[in-house]
């Protein structure tokens, strides 16, 4: 059996866990995410002495994921101000000497589903998670995209609807995008009580749902995915997805006529890996980064 180590790094929890070739998960554990100096070395003695192969690492960002660049496997200019800059691959790398795969969490998640999961029989697919912020995996070819940079698609900007009673944005820096608009926090700010406490009124996911659904056709339109997955946990509540597919389909206009887009109740999905998606793409990281040195 070849075993793996995984990480998926997250802004309050990191997930440790062994995997295989085959993504069954075989152990973990979870650190809270503290500083560097608290939390490296516990993360670093997991993974020592358990003859991984390599390393796979899903990261909250922004990270550097251009292999050219002097800053290449760096978090960069997150708002976890202690991991600033902080070289996360070098430092897995000098501490374990196995190679390590790196990319952002959400393109982790969706490399799992990819792989293992709900797009494995496609290969353009995207995974969004809509909880504490947005996040947008995008996985073109059967491998992540990363462009520039790596997707923001939680920030792409929305229009605004006209009964919104939210004044302001959840996020600091627009106005009107995804994630300022329908994650867990602008539902408190929008409504005055968290999400799990609005679960009887109609309004709140209606509204929700004409947010995400708008992006969901913007996505479509600029990337023509051939599978949508979505997660987190805003997208748990009961009867969304439902709405969500209504309102993409309205917000499309019947302009996109596929056969996929024709059945959005298998084109709009949710996790099929029991929230497991994100350390089994992190196996999948590790594996491709293996593969990769042996070139």
């Amino acid at each position: 059996m070849k075993l793996y180590g995984a990480l998926e790094a997250g802004g309050t929890k990191m997930v440790c866990a062994i995997g295989d070739e085959n993504g069954n998960i075989l152990e973990r554990i979870s650190i809270p995410t503290r500083t560097p100096a608290e939390t490296m070395g516990p993360m670093i003695d997991f993974f020592r002495g358990k003859g991984i192969r390599a390393l796979g690492i899903g990261c909250f960002g922004p990270v550097d994921l251009n292999k050219k660049s002097p800053t290449y496997g760096y978090i960069t200019s997150t708002p976890k101000l202690a991991w600033q800059n902080f070289p996360i691959v070098a430092e897995f790398q000098k501490a374990l000497s196995v190679p390590v795969g790196f990319d952002t969490d959400v393109n982790a998640a969706a490399l799992g589903e990819a792989t293992w999961g709900c797009t494995k029989d496609v290969e353009n697919s995207i995974y969004i998670t809509v909880g504490t912020g947005v996040g947008v995996g995008v996985i073109i070819g059967g491998k992540p995209y990363h462009g520039m940079m790596h997707p923001e698609g939680g920030h792409i900007l929305l229009g605004r609807h006209p009964d919104d009673p939210m004044v302001g944005s959840g996020c600091p820096f627009h106005e009107n995008c995804l994630e300022g608009l329908a994650a867990g926090p602008s539902l408190e700010k929008r409504w005055g009580v968290k999400g799990a406490e609005l679960t009887g009124r109609k309004e709140v996911w209606q509204l929700e749902a004409y947010y995400i659904g708008q992006a969901l056709a913007d996505y479509i339109l600029i990337l023509s995915p051939e599978r949508i997955v979505l997660g987190g946990g805003v997208t748990h509540q009961e009867g969304l997805l439902a709405l969500i597919r209504q309102e993409t389909a309205k917000q499309l206009a019947g302009y996109i006529r596929t056969a996929a887009t024709q059945n959005l109740d298998s084109y709009i999905v949710g996790v099929s890996l029991n929230d497991n998606q994100g350390v089994m793409g992190a196996v999948k990281l590790a594996m491709d980064a293996e593969k990769e040195t042996e070139k």
